[in-house]
């Protein structure tokens, strides 16, 4: 199962970026989407499972959970924007999605994969353009860090 990680599109879903998401089972957004119109695009090549971010106000975000717990393809998969909305316990999960920093960061805590894909939107701070794709296979999750060129 292919899977892709998205975080803080913030109104931008590049050419780029679906390109390459397309063909994935799912894709995962670590929050500040930036409207429903980002959620709709990439509904269209994939189920979406997002969570609400600092900067998804209005109606259209209000029925975004700020925390999501679900499972796909045998992996229990934990999200929230920000790290300090995660529960104090992650033992439970094999992935956890974060967003927020715009910076990717990859770790791994005990059996537990901690997953910032960074920003593929707008790009801020002087952070590169990132987002991830996971394949989950028999051996367990690999991760692909994809890097999207700006100008």
């Amino acid at each position: 199962m292919k899977i892709g990680v998205v975080s803080d599109t913030h109104g931008l879903l590049r050419p780029e970026v679906e390109a390459v998401l397309d063909g994935c089972a799912v894709i995962l957004h670590g929050g500040d989407i930036g409207g429903q119109d980002i959620l709709d695009a990439l509904g269209e090549l994939a189920p979406v499972y997002p969570v609400r971010g600092n900067n998804d106000w209005g109606s259209w975000g209000e029925s975004i959970p700020l925390t999501r717990e679900l499972e796909l393809g045998g992996l229990r998969i934990c999200m929230a924007h920000m790290k300090r909305d995660l529960p104090g316990d992650l033992t439970p999960y094999d992935l956890v999605v974060t967003g927020h920093t715009h910076k990717y960061a990859e770790s791994r805590q005990g059996n537990v994969l901690l997953l910032n894909p960074g920003s593929c939107g707008p790009r801020r701070f002087g952070q590169p353009i990132t987002f991830a794709l996971l394949e989950i296979t028999e051996k367990g999750i690999e991760v692909q860090r994809v890097d999207v060129p700006w100008d």
